[in-house]
């Protein structure tokens, strides 16, 4: 994914299925200079974690 998509899925109001390495997140925020987001898995909003917006993938 790029971050163009990852900021246009924050900014959309529909639930848009995104996945980082087979496991379904949210996109909590993006830092485009360093091109990663801020995701945490469906159901533990406490663990959030920073990935490489190249590894999270659209379903």
């Amino acid at each position: 994914m790029d971050i163009n998509r990852v900021k246009q899925i924050v900014s959309s109001p529909d639930d848009i299925r995104v996945c980082y390495h087979g496991q379904s997140v949210w996109i909590d925020g993006y830092d485009e200079a360093s091109r990663t987001a801020t995701v945490h898995m469906r159901g533990r909003e406490h663990e959030r974690h920073t990935v490489p917006v190249e590894e999270l993938t659209e379903e």
